[in-house]
């Protein structure tokens, strides 16, 4: 079978909302090209894993890049997936030079393309994240791996909105919390809950895709006793009652349901938010201060925040 490679050239804001829409398009995998990671400092823990070519990034910016199968209704979809990410600045998201260019490759080329980006990577002091073709033995006794395919998962959980969730969650979660994962997307902040001892992980998402992805992730690093994934608009409709409600998405999302967070929380519970641009925080902080929580902690990773509130009364 024949792949097109499709490239988009856009903004850190605007990753998350596009590998959403490449996604549904139906790639089975998202590459981030960010000219940050060449400049990084990194601690080798695993030997030479950073073999990163500067010409494989952008000056400025950043670049998505999907895998598409080449066949009749591949020029209609192009189409759909520009016209979606057009329609992201109707959220005020920017979207920068969004200079979208399409390549054929082999199907040797796109299975193995996006693998040389994916190595494992220690995001917090308890876990480590592993693609599952590579053979890794954890460095402590108490190291929590967390195992996930990019081929058929929403990235590989080393973004910085998923890494300010998890770390997080290793500082909140306790044993016997019940939490709840608002889009879901991959399912690793609940499989990250269900290994830090949680009762309980409800995952939700509106996106058939989603679901069944985390399902097979959940079911990958053996958590499917503790959490399940459930096809649901963020908390609508919703009646489990949770010490923990965690949510990885959009600034301009995460504003819609804080009232129903205040709802489902127990008193001294948390709401741990991510996914939010650092020009848009104030704008989150004052939501989910209006719907009567307390913020507790602001963390800030590249030009990502995480939010963290508590349930007071």
């Amino acid at each position: 079978m024949k792949w097109s490679e499709i490239s988009i050239h856009t903004t850190n804001e605007a990753i998350e909302p596009i590998s959403n829409i490449l996604h549904e398009a139906g790639a089975s995998g998202v590459v981030i090209e960010d000219p940050f990671e060449l400049s990084k400092e990194r601690e080798d823990r695993f030997g030479e894993i950073y073999q990163l070519n500067p010409d494989d990034y952008p000056e400025e910016g950043v670049i998505v890049k999907a895998y598409l199968p080449i066949n009749s209704f591949l020029g209609e979809t192009v189409e759909e997936i520009k016209e979606a990410i057009n329609n992201l600045v109707l959220f005020n998201i920017d979207i920068g030079l969004n200079k979208v260019s399409i390549m054929e490759v082999n199907e040797e080329e796109w299975a193995t393309a996006w693998k040389k980006y994916y190595h494992p990577v220690k995001i917090s002091e308890k876990f480590t994240i592993v693609p599952t073709w590579e053979d890794y033995k954890p460095v402590n006794s108490d190291e929590l791996i967390i195992e996930l395919d990019p081929g058929m998962a929403f990235g590989t959980g080393t973004h910085p909105t998923t890494v300010l969730c998890i770390q997080a969650l290793e500082r909140i979660v306790e044993k016997g919390d019940a939490v709840i994962d608002v889009g879901t997307g991959s399912g690793v902040l609940s499989i990250a809950a269900a290994m830090l001892k949680a009762k309980s992980v409800l995952a939700l998402d509106l996106d058939e895709v989603a679901v069944n992805s985390a399902k097979l992730n959940l079911e990958l690093n053996k958590v499917q006793e503790v959490a399940s994934v459930k096809q649901n608009n963020l908390l609508n409709g919703i009646k489990e009652q949770a010490d923990v409600i965690v949510a990885n998405i959009l600034a301009e999302i995460i504003v819609r349901f804080t009232d129903d967070v205040h709802r489902l929380l127990n008193k001294d519970g948390y709401f741990i938010a991510s996914g939010i641009i650092s020009q848009r925080k104030e704008e989150v902080k004052d939501a989910i201060v209006a719907s009567g929580l307390e913020i507790v902690e602001t963390v800030q990773m590249e030009d990502w925040v995480s939010i963290t509130a508590k349930k007071i009364h």
